[in-house]
């Protein structure tokens, strides 16, 4: 896909997402803040919104100040426990809905999911806004479909989008 500085772009994180296939696949956090650096790759940012889902822990006030800090706006749900148990905090429709409001003022959205859920909303923009879409994920946890569709795709996986968690040494729990 051809990039180039002109270009205006907006990212929109799927943080739980991300958060739970870098926690199980690599025993690792995602460094939000080189993602938000590739993705933008040097074209005009127009808004990064990283949306995540409160479940009142005292990490979370730390690293949604965190995700502020890297260029992220943060916009926050609470979670839903429902009688029962179940629990539900997924911010699929939300993420949708802003990225069709604001598909107008980009040439290029990038949506950091894997969650193939998003497969309508992906060719809805190419096809009626013309927009290039570009997903960022764990290529072992993203929808195939989803990658396949999508006009580029980076692989997570790597190294540098990841920062290993001290709780975990070769793989073994300390």
């Amino acid at each position: 896909m051809i990039k180039h500085k002109a270009q205006r772009v907006g990212v929109f994180v799927d943080v739980g997402n991300m958060y739970h296939s870098a926690k199980n696949l690599h025993k690792a956090n995602v460094n939000f803040k080189e993602v938000l650096k590739d993705a933008v790759d040097g074209r005009q940012l127009v808004r990064a919104i990283a949306y995540v889902v409160q479940s009142k822990s005292t990490e979370e006030e730390g690293f949604f100040g965190a995700l502020s800090k890297q260029g992220f706006e943060v916009k926050m749900k609470d979670l839903q426990i429902f009688i029962g148990g179940a629990k539900k905090g997924d911010w699929d429709v939300g993420m949708s809905v802003d990225t069709i409001k604001m598909a107008d003022k980009l040439d290029s959205i990038i949506l950091v999911t894997g969650d193939g859920d998003y497969i309508p909303l992906v060719q809805y923009l190419q096809e009626n806004k013309g927009c290039l879409v570009e997903i960022m994920g764990f290529r072992e946890t993203t929808s195939s479909n989803l990658i396949e569709i999508a006009d580029d795709f980076t692989d997570l996986s790597k190294e540098k989008y990841l920062i290993k968690s001290r709780r975990y040494k070769k793989g073994t729990k300390i």
